[in-house]
């Protein structure tokens, strides 16, 4: 009889202070003895990338099911407004960076727009470095010598960005815009934030998606939502009405109904068959 007893190890870790402007966080994780699932990797306010430190990653860019599965050693994912599905044996291995959308240029040297909803190797992003990280990444043996290999490679990234220009590109009107959306969890105005900038909604709709990869009402709905993830993740999760009071949803209805646009199911469905809810 197959073991399913669940054990593993989560470290997060902040990057070196001359990235945390463009990279949120790391994560090194080791999670062994789950049932064989499908993970549900949410929308959030991060472009995430993950290396494992095992077997390909078998990730498909939506939950439904006949969703094509794709093999990576490194993907690197924009923001997306779908959760993404991925399919595992019981064991997950890797490292996750968490890379802001102003943090696309600086790093990938493009703007965060280009990679939204799409998956594609991390290779085809950073090139060598990529190929460098991984085999870092992979030979190291403890978590610390990882993210100093984290560090120093995204370093050198963004390095070259800034050589070529690329970070100077954002326009500081998003920036501020996407820092305001933030702050607020996704619960300000957005006419407000654009009278704030000085331009017309419709401006400032253009100019944020054109960066970002979301209109701004769409980014305020998935920080909203990811605020909610977070509670409903939590190892002694509220009920479902007060996550819906806290993060800013008229009522519960709302709440299922971006929940099931955001993951595929129904937050009960999602929570029910979340196989890494609280494994780490």
């Amino acid at each position: 009889m197959e073991d399913h007893t669940a054990t593993g190890v989560e470290i997060g870790a902040r990057p070196a202070p001359a990235l945390r402007e463009y990279v949120d966080s790391y994560v090194g994780f080791d999670l062994r003895g789950l049932p064989t699932g499908v993970h549900c990797g949410p929308p959030s306010r991060a472009l995430t990338a993950v290396i494992s430190l095992s077997d390909p990653l078998e990730v498909a860019a939506g939950v439904d099911d006949g969703a094509p599965v794709s093999r990576f050693g490194s993907v690197a994912g924009g923001l997306m407004r779908r959760s993404v599905a991925i399919h595992h044996d019981g064991r997950q291995q890797g490292v996750q960076v968490s890379l802001t959308p102003l943090g696309a240029r600086a790093v990938y040297g493009m703007p965060a727009a280009e990679l939204a909803h799409r998956l594609v190797p991390l290779d085809e992003l950073l090139g060598a470095l990529a190929v460098e990280l991984v085999g870092r990444l992979r030979s190291a043996t403890t978590w610390a010598a990882r993210f100093t290999a984290l560090d120093e490679l995204l370093l050198r990234a963004v390095d070259r960005g800034v050589r070529g220009g690329h970070v100077r590109r954002v326009r500081p009107e998003v920036t501020e815009a996407w820092r305001r959306l933030v702050a607020a969890r996704g619960r300000v105005p957005i006419g407000a934030v654009a009278a704030e900038l000085g331009w017309s909604r419709r401006y400032f709709t253009e100019r944020f998606q054109g960066e970002v990869g979301l209109s701004p009402k769409t980014a305020a709905r998935v920080l909203r939502f990811e605020h909610a993830h977070e509670l409903a993740a939590a190892q002694d999760p509220l009920p479902w009405i007060d996550v819906a009071t806290i993060t800013g949803y008229a009522d519960q209805a709302h709440l299922v109904r971006d929940w099931r646009e955001f993951t595929g199911r129904s937050p009960t469905a999602w929570r029910r068959g979340e196989v890494l809810l609280g494994a780490g």
